[in-house]
C-alpha cells in the first residue's frame, strides 16, 4: 500500500526543523554582532572619551572642512604616510568635542586606513580611534561572515538567504502555532512548569511569537543590503521610485582644488552655505574625490532624529539638493534611514533597546530548537526500541 502524502502541516514542521539547524546558526551569530554593534558608537565613544573633549577657544571659530583636511593629510605626510581626508564628522552643538576624520582607501587597494580624532580648531591629530578595527571585523562578519569578496563574495548572498530563511521560519512557525490549535494563553504566556520537551517547546514559542514583528523588522531590512533587486523594489514600494543609479565610468579628474563663488575652495563654500542655512546637531562632511561631481553633507537635528542629506556642487559649491526628513514622506524616511530602522533607532530609544534584545536572544532559539530536536529524536528511538514492529510507521511520521 503506498505512503500517504505528508499534510502541509507536517511539511512547513520539517521545513522549520532543517532550516533551524542550519541557517539558524548563521542567525545566531548575524543575532549576537548585531546587537554588539546596535550600541557601537557609545562603546566607541567610552573607549576613545580622553580623545574626544578638546578646550573651547572662546571667540575663536573651528577651522572649515578644507583647511582642516589639508592640516590632518600634512601630519600624516610628516610620518610618512599618503592619506586623502573623505570625510569629516563634526558635533556642530558642541565646541568642546573633537572631530573625528575618516581616510580614504588607498587608490592601490588595501584595507582602509583607521579614522583619527583631530581638534577643530588647528587639526592637530590627538589619536587613532580605538576600537574601530574591531568593531569592522564584527560587521564583516555580521554582513558576510568574513567571507573573502565583502560585499561582492558569496557571504553577502549567504545572509541574505538566512534573512529569508527568518521569514521562512516566522511564517511556519506562526502557522504551527495558529489559534485555532492553542488558546491564548498558550500563545502568549511561557508554561516552564511543564516537565522536558513541552517546556522548551513553551519557551522557544512563546518568546518566538511576542518578538515575532521586531524579527520581521530584522529580515525585511537586512534585506535591503544583501539583494539590489529587492532594494530597488522596496525603493519602489516606499517612496514610488526607483533608486538613483551611478553614471558608468568616472569622471575627470580634476588637478587643482575648485573654488567656489569667493575663492575658497568648493567644499568650504558649500559649508558656509550649509552652516547660514541649517540647525544641525551632528554633521558629516563627505569631502569629494577628483572624480566626484558632489559634496554630500549628512546631518541630524537632534540626537535620534532621521538623517538628513544636502549635496553641493564639487566645482562651485552650490546647493543642488537639500532633502530633509521632516518634509518627506513616511515611505521615503524608512527608504533613506533603513540603517536606524534595521537597527531599530528609527522608532525610538525603547524599541531599540528591543532590537538589541530580540538579536540576542536569536542563539536562544537555536539552543532550544535544536534541544527539542534532539529530545524529540531520542523520543522516537525510545519508541522504536519498544515497538519494533512498527519502527518504519514511526520513521515515516518523524
Amino acid at each position: 500500500m503506498p505512503r500517504a502524502l505528508p499534510s502541509l502541516r507536517t511539511l512547513l514542521f520539517r521545513l522549520h526543523w532543517a532550516l533551524g539547524l542550519t541557517a539558524g546558526l548563521v542567525l545566531a551569530l548575524m543575532g549576537v554582532t548585531g546587537a554588539l554593534m546596535s550600541y557601537e558608537e557609545a562603546v566607541i565613544a567610552t573607549a576613545n572619551r580622553d580623545r574626544l573633549a578638546v578646550a573651547v577657544r572662546d571667540g575663536l571659530p573651528g577651522l572649515a572642512p578644507g583647511p582642516l583636511a589639508a592640516r590632518i593629510e600634512a601630519q600624516a605626510r610628516e610620518a610618512g604616510q599618503e592619506r586623502r581626508v573623505a570625510a569629516l564628522t563634526l558635533a556642530n552643538d558642541d565646541p568642546g568635542r573633537s572631530v573625528v576624520a575618516r581616510f580614504a582607501r588607498p587608490r592601490a587597494g588595501g584595507e582602509r586606513p583607521p579614522s583619527v580624532y583631530a581638534d577643530p580648531y588647528d587639526g592637530t591629530v590627538l589619536g587613532p580611534m580605538r576600537l574601530e578595527a574591531a568593531f569592522a571585523t564584527v560587521e564583516h562578519l555580521h554582513r558576510w561572515l568574513l567571507i573573502p569578496g565583502e560585499g561582492k563574495g558569496w557571504g553577502r548572498t549567504l545572509t541574505g538567504a538566512c534573512a529569508l530563511a527568518l521569514l521562512v521560519f516566522l511564517g511556519s512557525g506562526l502557522f504551527l502555532r495558529w489559534p485555532g490549535r492553542h488558546g491564548w494563553r498558550v500563545w502568549l504566556r511561557p508554561n516552564l512548569a511543564r516537565p522536558g520537551r513541552a517546556r522548551w517547546w513553551s519557551l522557544h514559542a512563546v518568546i518566538g511569537t511576542w518578538l515575532l514583528p521586531v524579527y520581521a523588522i530584522l529580515a525585511l531590512s537586512g534585506l535591503w543590503w544583501s539583494y539590489e533587486g529587492y532594494r530597488a523594489g522596496a525603493t519602489w514600494l516606499l517612496t514610488g521610485q526607483f533608486p538613483e543609479t551611478r553614471p558608468a565610468g568616472r569622471m575627470p579628474e580634476r588637478k587643482a582644488p575648485d573654488l567656489g563663488p569667493d575663492g575658497s575652495p568648493a567644499v568650504d563654500a558649500a559649508w558656509a552655505a550649509f552652516s547660514a542655512t541649517h540647525a544641525a546637531r551632528l554633521v558629516t562632511v563627505t569631502l569629494p574625490a577628483p572624480e566626484t561631481a558632489t559634496i554630500r553633507i549628512r546631518w541630524h537635528a537632534a540626537e535620534g532624529s532621521p538623517r538628513n542629506e544636502a549635496t553641493y556642487d564639487a566645482r562651485t559649491g552650490a546647493l543642488v539638493t537639500d532633502r530633509r526628513s521632516d518634509e518627506a514622506g513616511l515611505g521615503t524616511r524608512i527608504a533613506q534611514n533603513m540603517l536606524e530602522v534595521h537597527r531599530g533607532r528609527f522608532f525610538g530609544a525603547p524599541a531599540a533597546l528591543l532590537f538589541c534584545l530580540a538579536a540576542l536572544a536569536m542563539p536562544g532559539f537555536f539552543a532550544t530548537g535544536a534541544t527539542l530536536y534532539w529530545l524529540r529524536r531520542r523520543a522516537r528511538r525510545r519508541r522504536i526500541a519498544e515497538n519494533p514492529a512498527r519502527s518504519v510507521e514511526a520513521v515515516g511520521r518523524s
